[in-house]
């Protein structure tokens, strides 16, 4: 009897500690939407911290503290909040699919953004290219026409000695 007592109590206990209803709604919850965009600035940030940390400690950025402000929300709003999130399954899953969703056309804006960049930087080299072989050709032309042994390119009328009164 004891040890059936015992293991119902361990789990009665043990249902109690999971909870039936998840957490409670938080006064201060933060809306979907600014989870959406907290959730970006922090994956976008976390990813530059990742590439340029020392940039960033050298100016002084902490990553939540930079959010927080931000948002004017402090830890403990947002971790009820997350954690108010993530036993709403769907909400949650909403919230995480517009925060990719939303990564991934920044992705396509920025390498939409690196083409057009690229190519106007090919346009730029193109044209330099082409002003400096317009320029050689120039510089050539002028240099056959002042120098007799390669040919004359201009034969004045005038000038009884050329090769085409011969």
């Amino acid at each position: 009897m004891l040890k059936q007592f015992v293991s119902f109590f361990c789990i009665m206990a043990l249902v109690a500690s999971c909870g039936f209803g998840g957490p409670k709604k938080p006064k201060n919850l933060i809306s979907k939407k600014n989870m959406v965009a907290i959730l970006i600035d922090a994956k976008l940030l976390a990813t530059a911290t990742s590439a340029n940390q020392s940039i960033l400690e050298s100016h002084g950025v902490q990553i939540n503290r930079y959010i927080f402000e931000k948002y004017g929300i402090d830890s403990l709003q947002f971790a009820e909040s997350n954690k108010y999130y993530a036993h709403k399954i769907k909400d949650y899953e909403e919230i995480y699919t517009k925060v990719t969703d939303s990564l991934e056309r920044l992705k396509v804006a920025l390498k939409e953004l690196e083409l057009k960049e690229e190519k106007k930087k090919k346009k730029e080299t193109d044209s330099i290219n082409a002003v400096t072989a317009k320029d050689s050709l120039a510089a050539v032309l002028v240099k056959k026409a002042l120098n007799p042994e390669e040919g004359i390119l201009i034969s004045p009328a005038s000038d009884k000695n050329s090769p085409l009164y011969k």
